[in-house]
This record gives structure tokens, C-alpha cells and sequence, in this order.
């Protein structure tokens, strides 16, 4: 997406990416080629996307390291203090913060809308604390031919199912129509599944003329919550509303035209995976979301403030 300022850069630059994050890769050697800077290109062997891959991480590290401390220059003033990013225990508590930063919509014609599988646990606690409907929507991310991590777009069901597409990466990997046709039809498919093992023949709750909360235990790039802000404008909501416990600040950024306001409690510089803020990010099944989506709401429950 920077493409055309590549060559206004100055700053020394370095590039790291996986052995096998095909398609990433080539994008990286343009880049590469139109930085003029002094600049490096560094593989680390192995990794895909998101260096999940045990070690790629810490070579990321220190790469990134060695860096740094040829570049940058320790300054004799001293810098404040940076604030420690908060780590929550579970998304329970997580979803019981932002509930208080949510209280003005306690006892209106809000909906809360969570994101499964993650998203649900938060979405119960603020559900709860504003007395006021839970329901989900299920987006799924559309990922690249080979390399599933990196999205090419996502999907989000509703009356008429909605698809938006990240074109830049689409015409950088050439990825073909039919390819497009089959993974859209594929996550429909599981969209489908989720909703139906989520809501275990409940109605979906209405959302036109509501003020709509749409909340997920945090976001990444963003392309899936984009997706189901879109999914729930379609729907005429009075007022749209995206909370999450923590989130990069481009991210949201780039969401601000999706959703009336955004509640987010961390933006954390040093953020690579949602997972790392939680110290409980266990991968949810379809009975716990289930569970969670139909529990009974307790009769009076009063937001701490």
C-alpha cells in the first residue's frame, strides 16, 4: 500500500519476512528494489506469515536488534517511563473493562454483536453489564492460494452474504477468479456452520434503528472486523459501535470510516498476535460459544464505573 512513497524514505530500512510466505516474499523484493536508503533484506528460514513457527520469532528479534543497534543512537536524556500494556487474565475480564467504558448504553436499544469464537466471551460480560441483547455474526477471512494466514479479502453472512476483497494483494499474487469463486464459497460454507452451531435455532435479534456494538478479543489487520462492520451497516443500524480490548492503532485507523465510534482500551506499539495480551487464550469450541450465546442474562447487573 506504500508502494509509491518507498523511495521518499530515508530512515535506514530493514525487511524481514518467512522462508515460506510465498507471494509475501516477492512483494518484499519490490519494496526492496525501490527503497533508496540504506536498506537490508532479510529470510528467516522456515517461518510463514506470521513467524508462528517455534524460534522464528526470537530470529525476528534478533535481527531487529542487531539493527537498531547499528542505527539508532542512545540519547543521554532520560524518556519518561513507557506505560506497561496491560495483559488480561481472560477475555471475561477483558470484556468486564470495556463494559464500563460502554455504560452509557446500559439499558437502551443497544444489541451486542460478538465475534466467534474469541469475541463471544467479551460480548457476554458487556451484554450482561448493559441489559441488552446478545446476538453474533461470523466473518471468516478469504486466504491467499498456499498460504491460508494471509487474507485476500474476508466474508461476513446476513441477508445477503457480503464479500470485501484486498485488491493490492490480490493483483500482487495474481490470484485467479476461480480460486476467488471457490474460497468465497468454502468460508460461506463455514459461516454457515458457526452461525448454526452458535445460535442452535434461535432467531437472529434485529438490528435496524439499534445502536449496534460489535465486539472481538482484539484485532490484527483487520480485514474480518471490516467486513462485519459492513454486514451490520447493510442492516440500517441507528448508530454502529466497534469494541475491542486491544488493537494496533493503524488498524483502527483504518476502521474509523466502518463504525460511528470505536472503544478500544490498549494500542499497543509492540503488537504482534492478539494472543500475546491474554494469559488465557485457550481456542474456544462450538459448545463453549454456545453455551455462552444462550446463558440466561442475571436479572440486575450494575457496571462498575
Amino acid at each position: 500500500m506504500a508502494t509509491r512513497h518507498l523511495a521518499e524514505i530515508k530512515a535506514p530500512t530493514l525487511l524481514i519476512v518467512g522462508g515460506n510466505d510465498y507471494g509475501v516474499i516477492e512483494l518484499n523484493q519490490q519494496a526492496y528494489r525501490a527503497l533508496d536508503c540504506e536498506k537490508s533484506f532479510k529470510i528467516v528460514p522456515g517461518a510463514t506469515h506470521l513467524f508462528e513457527e517455534p524460534g522464528a520469532l526470537e530470529q525476528v528479534s534478533g535481527l531487529a536488534t542487531d539493527w537498531f543497534n547499528r542505527h539508532l543512537r542512545v540519547e543521554k536524556a532520560v524518556e519518561p517511563p513507557m506505560r506497561e500494556t496491560r495483559v488480561y487474565a481472560t477475555r471475561e475480564e477483558a470484556g468486564r473493562m470495556l463494559a464500563r467504558r460502554l455504560s452509557s448504553y446500559r439499558q437502551t436499544n443497544a444489541v451486542v454483536l460478538g465475534i466467534p469464537r474469541g469475541g463471544l466471551p467479551v460480548a457476554r460480560e458487556i451484554a450482561d453489564a448493559l441489559a441488552v441483547p446478545l446476538d453474533v455474526i461470523v466473518a471468516r477471512k478469504l486466504g491467499a492460494p498456499g498460504q491460508p494466514e494471509l487474507g485476500i479479502g474476508a466474508v461476513v453472512d446476513g441477508d445477503h452474504p457480503y464479500v470485501i476483497f484486498n485488491q493490492n494483494t490480490i493483483e500482487h499474487l495474481g490470484v485467479e477468479d476461480e480460486y476467488i469463486k471457490a474460497v468465497i464459497a468454502r468460508q460461506l460454507k463455514e459461516v454457515h456452520r458457526r452461525e448454526t452451531a452458535c445460535r442452535g435455532g434461535r432467531s437472529k435479534v434485529p438490528l435496524a434503528g439499534k445502536t449496534v456494538i460489535v465486539v472481538d478479543d482484539g484485532i490484527a489487520t483487520g480485514s474480518s472486523i471490516r467486513a462485519a462492520l459492513r454486514g451490520v451497516r447493510r442492516q440500517k443500524p441507528e448508530r454502529l459501535v466497534l469494541a475491542v480490548p486491544v488493537a494496533p492503532a493503524e488498524s483502527l485507523e483504518a476502521l474509523r470510516s466502518d463504525a460511528d465510534e470505536i472503544v478500544c482500551l490498549e494500542t499497543p506499539n509492540d503488537f504482534f498476535a492478539v494472543g500475546q495480551f491474554y494469559g488465557d487464550f485457550h481456542q474456544m469450541s462450538d459448545d463453549e460459544v454456545k453455551t455462552i450465546l444462550h446463558r440466561e442474562r442475571p436479572a440486575e447487573t450494575h457496571v462498575q464505573r
